[in-house]
């Protein structure tokens, strides 16, 4: 009897596993094909990191942390922050602009505190969070509290072992009101840089209205141009690794106080490509871009 109960218990889920199925199906549209696919194919489970020469929970999370937030020399902070004359107060509009492009639902750090909240506040005064980020940014000032985040470790699908820190990627889970200001010093870094012309034209990332788009765009539009000329030519791509990490911050500040622009377009080595219809040789820089400097401020 139990037996029987149990069968038809599993297979009435089943036939409602099934007809949900085939309803989601029926109502399938260009925008929810992908969570169908997604659904059908499945999730793998999540690895745990089994690390050498780590064995407890302890031992992994320090390995972890030094694999990817290796300690670096850094002066120490200034005991008195000297004020930036020049710094424009930050306006309730801005706030606007950096709580709109925030979803609700994003992940938040460790406070606990989401977007929505941020969005309540300002809602219920606007002055308040415009004069926070104010101060902060006149003397240039970043809260040891702000700079607190989780960390969410997930595994790199299709690695043939399991047992490094390499084969682990981390999710950085950044305070909410400090993504705020990021957002904020984002946007007014890019209006600067483009008033200031301190880009390369061709600059595509960390850019608004400018993307993957416009850099497909910008390459084919060169190697047209240069095939129009009877060239060959051969194009290399390049993945800067640890790039954003190894900024000096002291460094750029300096370059950027003195209005010196920093190279986004780095030069390296020189290659050749023999001319089709001649024997001379046309020389191309060998040039690579980790985005934009400007980014990691």
């Amino acid at each position: 009897m139990a037996r029987a109960a149990r069968n038809t218990y599993f297979k009435a889920i089943q036939s409602a596993k099934r007809v949900h199925w085939s309803h989601i199906l029926a109502d399938v549209n260009s925008r929810s094909v992908w969570d169908a696919s997604k659904i059908a194919a499945g999730r793998a489970p999540d690895r745990f990191p089994t690390l050498e020469n780590s064995s407890s929970p302890t031992e992994i999370n320090n390995t972890l942390l030094q694999h990817f937030f290796p300690l670096r020399p850094s002066p120490p902070p200034p005991l008195i922050l000297p004020a930036f004359k020049d710094i424009l107060p930050v306006l309730p509009a801005e706030v606007s602009s950096a709580l709109r492009i925030s979803s609700n639902t994003s992940a938040h750090g460790p406070s606990g505190i989401p977007y929505s909240i941020w969005k309540q506040v300002y809602k219920a005064n606007e002055r308040l969070l415009p004069s926070l980020f104010t101060h902060l940014l006149t003397h240039g000032y970043h809260p040891l509290g702000m700079n607190k985040a989780n960390g969410i470790v997930l595994d790199k699908p299709g690695k043939p072992d399991y047992r490094t820190s390499s084969s682990f990627r981390i999710i950085v889970l950044l305070e909410t009101v400090s993504k705020i200001l990021e957002r904020l010093s984002a946007l007014r870094l890019a209006c600067a840089t483009r008033s200031l012309d301190l880009l390369h034209p061709n600059q595509c990332g960390s850019l608004a209205a400018l993307g993957c788009f416009d850099a497909v765009a910008t390459l084919t539009h060169e190697v047209r141009l240069l095939q129009a000329a009877s060239f060959k030519l051969s194009t290399l791509f390049l993945d800067v690794k640890g790039g954003f990490d190894n900024v000096c911050a002291n460094k750029l500040a300096n370059i950027l106080t003195k209005g010196v622009s920093p190279p986004t377009w780095s030069p390296g080595s020189s290659l050749s490509s023999p001319n089709a219809n001649a024997d001379s040789y046309y020389k191309a820089r060998l040039r690579f871009s980790a985005r934009s400097q400007l980014a990691p401020l």
